[in-house]
């Protein structure tokens, strides 16, 4: 366990609020907030990440750390349930507006500890391990030192995924969308909803299989560029990106890299020749060509770039960056994938 900094007035304060939210939880009686889940009234354990999660109640202030973890919690009806979200590349998931809306946000992009805990949270969940490990917001650790569980999406920690490899990491294993699915389960039964995760589920399910249905797409090669001119971030094989093209039965011409977001230099990129590039669209200004607009006008004035077949034929595809990150969203990615390639006629 890391060392701890000296604990803040701040986090007294929450140990005080953490009990007493604790207090009210066990009081008995049905809670309207929970639609009569079976373990309401019980205590809650995830496995999650190496790490033992146990809730004694449903949350009512929670903190979401990252866009992908906010979406899912907005999905699943639980805006009066957040105390607070941070780290947004997009806007919110088109229908999600209204609930956002007044949802505090804590920070656009990383919050200090200090500014978490003044939203005084009983549970704490992000999408990347690294929003709660060393360098982060805080640890894991220095979270649950003062009694507030935490969660990390399993799409960052499971399925092969080694964080330790450099940059964004690796995977050995393809992500698939149950483990998308699975992270929408565990977060209901959380928040002891889990019959909206149940249908939530089957509703992005069902919208994979429309999306798909009657797609033939396999001699059709893609390309997905994040952000970054100078050295672009591209996806890798296993990623949301991966899950997407897998799903669509087309091929990724960076299928034989496992790394998550590899900087590839444009003359590899012009010897591989994707009949279609795929564009996060992206609001931050974090890194250089972030909207889809800059990229095209990259792609189309640059002369390592401005040759390859998918510029020449303007094959672009726009995607926003949590559909290209493993979330609720990949399955809009998925859908957008799909409309776009039949769009340009490329879809059989």
């Amino acid at each position: 366990m890391p060392v701890l900094p000296p604990v803040p007035r701040s986090a007294a304060l929450l140990l005080t609020s953490v009990l007493l939210l604790t207090a009210c939880g066990t009081s008995g009686g049905k809670d309207p907030a929970t639609d009569g889940s079976p373990s309401a009234g019980r205590p809650v354990t995830l496995e999650n990440c190496g790490h033992r999660v146990t809730l004694k109640s449903a949350p009512r202030r929670a903190v979401s750390l990252n866009q992908g973890s906010t979406e899912i919690l907005l999905s699943l009806g639980l805006a009066d349930r957040l105390a607070g979200t941070a780290t947004w590349t997009d806007p919110v998931m088109k229908g999600l507006e209204k609930a956002n809306a007044g949802v505090p946000r804590l920070a656009d992009n990383a919050p200090s500890f200090e500014k978490v805990l003044d939203a005084g949270p009983d549970f704490v969940t992000a999408s990347f391990v690294s929003t709660l490990g060393t360098g982060g917001v805080a640890t894991r650790e220095q979270f649950e030192k003062l009694g507030v569980p935490t969660y990390v999406s399993p799409s960052d920690c499971a399925a092969g995924k080694d964080n330790d490899s450099g940059g964004d990491g690796s995977r050995g294993t393809p992500l698939t969308l149950d483990t998308v699915y699975g992270e929408i389960h565990d977060l209901a039964h959380a928040f002891r909803v889990d019959e909206r995760g149940d249908e939530l589920v089957k509703r992005l399910k069902a919208r994979v299989r429309e999306a798909t249905d009657g797609l033939r797409v396999s001699d059709v090669s893609l390309m997905y560029w994040f952000a970054n001119s100078q050295a672009p971030y591209l996806a890798g094989c296993c990623g949301a990106p991966g899950a997407i093209t897998r799903a669509l039965g087309a091929r990724n011409v960076f299928s034989d890299t496992h790394d998550e977001w590899p900087q590839i230099n444009w003359e590899t990129v012009a010897d591989r020749d994707p009949d279609v590039i795929v564009l996060g669209d992206l609001t931050r200004e974090s890194q250089t060509a972030e909207t889809a607009k800059a990229k095209i006008e990259f792609l189309e004035t640059n002369p390592a770039t401005r040759n390859l077949a998918a510029v020449r034929k303007k094959r672009y595809v726009l995607l926003s960056g949590q559909a290209m990150n493993p979330s609720i969203r990949t399955v809009e990615g998925i859908e957008k994938v799909a409309a776009g390639l039949r769009d340009l006629g490329l879809a059989k």
